[in-house]
C-alpha cells in the first residue's frame, strides 16, 4: 500500500459484519480510516454532509464505498442510485457487499453503475481473504481519481 491516506465508507447494518470488515482491513493495513454508518439514510447524510454530518470536518469523500443492499430506512439500491446520479459522487467506486445471490439484485446493481458485486462468504477464512483482496485491489492497485 502507498503512504497516502485512504478512506472507506462502510454502509452495513449488521454490527458483526461491520466489525469483521473493519478488523480485516486493520490487520492488513488497508485503510487509514473506515467510516461506518448503519443505514442508507445515514450514508447519504454522510456523503452530502447534512444532518449530524453538516459541520463535520471529518466527513471526507471516501476513496471507496462498501455498500450492503438490505439496509434500514433507505435500501442499498436507492443509495447506489443516488450516488451514481450525483456529479460530485458518481466517480467514487461502489462495491456492493451483500449476502444476496439474487440475479435480479445483481442486474439491478449493475444497471445503476455499481463497480463490483460481491457476495459475503459464510466461512470466516474466506470472508477475511475476500476483504484483504478487495482492499488491495480497490485501494492499492486500482487508480482512483480522488488520490
Amino acid at each position: 500500500m502507498s503512504g497516502e491516506s485512504l478512506n472507506i465508507l462502510l454502509v452495513e447494518d449488521n454490527e458483526d459484519h461491520a466489525e469483521l470488515i473493519q478488523r480485516s482491513f486493520r490487520e492488513n493495513q488497508i485503510a487509514n480510516k473506515i467510516y461506518w454508518v448503519k443505514d442508507g439514510e445515514e450514508a447519504l447524510d454522510y456523503l452530502f454532509q447534512r444532518g449530524v454530518y453538516a459541520d463535520n470536518a471529518d466527513c471526507l469523500l471516501p476513496h471507496l464505498i462498501l455498500l450492503d443492499l438490505r439496509l434500514p430506512k433507505i435500501d442499498g439500491i436507492e443509495v447506489l442510485k443516488t450516488i451514481k446520479t450525483d456529479d460530485k459522487l458518481k466517480s467514487i467506486p461502489v462495491v456492493v457487499l451483500t449476502s444476496s445471490e439474487s440475479e435480479k439484485d445483481i442486474r439491478k446493481v449493475y444497471q445503476y453503475y455499481a463497480n463490483s458485486y460481491l457476495v459475503k462468504p459464510i466461512d470466516f477464512q474466506q470472508f477475511t481473504r475476500l476483504m484483504r483482496d478487495l482492499g488491495f485491489y480497490w485501494l492499492g492497485w486500482n487508480k482512483n481519481p480522488f488520490r
